[in-house]
């Protein structure tokens, strides 16, 4: 195992970012909703308009785990947040404080960008990731539930009539 070290992904991983989304797919048993391609991931995070950002684990040459955020807002709070979408460490990296590195840069961020909170989900299965923020200090937050429209629910409300 060569040493850690977490940086922030270039255009020139793009493919590395799409192999690891693909294993994040695998892993939540949700391969089948993994369209993006790797020209969609160039242009989402390195097009005119950035709509995220990446950090990359690395062993060496290898990447083993990534998180990708982007900032929301809090109306509450009057600032920006961080918002972590995906979380991933590969399964032999698993226990090695891979995330917890991943997670600690992502903190440093929000906090030198003033961010009022960092958040994300985590699926009500996954009681090793539940059990991990736990321990890191997150409070789940019980009383929220998410609400999403995608496909034909979205382009329908989009074309309603008001």
């Amino acid at each position: 195992m060569g040493e850690l070290r977490i940086a922030a992904a270039r255009e020139q991983d793009v493919a590395v970012i799409r192999r690891l989304i693909a294993a994040l797919g695998d892993y939540e048993k949700l391969s089948h909703e993994v369209v993006a391609s790797e020209d969609d991931i160039r242009a989402a995070l390195f097009g005119p308009h950035p709509a995220a950002e990446v950090l990359i684990a690395w062993s060496g040459p290898d990447a083993i785990g990534f998180a990708l955020f982007f900032h929301n807002f809090s109306t509450f709070l009057g600032r920006r947040g961080l918002y972590l979408e995906d979380l991933f460490v590969v399964p032999e990296w698993r226990g090695c404080g891979v995330g917890r590195r991943l997670l600690t840069e992502l903190a440093r961020i929000a906090v030198e960008r003033n961010c009022g909170r960092m958040e994300w989900s985590v699926l009500d299965w996954n009681d090793l990731a539940i059990g991990f923020y736990e321990r890191l200090g997150a409070r789940l937050m019980t009383d929220w539930r998410i609400c999403r429209l995608t496909g034909d629910g979205l382009r329908r409300l989009a074309s309603a009539t008001p």
